[in-house]
């Protein structure tokens, strides 16, 4: 399994989901630290679970502080 920084992953997700596609795992770190990996989807991957999965990450999600904007984030997180 190769592992890639969190900053690394942003910048090259696209990359990194197709070799996961092809079979490759891939460990995400942050700060050093194994946080994810990515693995190809298997052919029994039940649709209903995986949106049941973001439905709860969704719920769990804090409302943007008054007068952030999701663009600000995004531009905070290029820096």
């Amino acid at each position: 399994m190769r592992n890639v920084g969190l900053f690394e992953a942003k910048q090259k997700l696209s990359e990194l989901v197709e070799r996961a596609s092809e079979g490759e795992r891939i460990g995400i770190t942050r700060r050093g630290k194994l946080a994810a990996v990515l693995v190809p989807a298997g052919k029994d991957v039940d649709l209903k679970e995986v949106f049941a999965d973001i439905e709860r990450i969704r719920r769990r999600s804090k409302p943007l502080p008054k007068g952030t904007t999701i663009k600000d984030l995004i531009e905070e997180g290029r820096r």
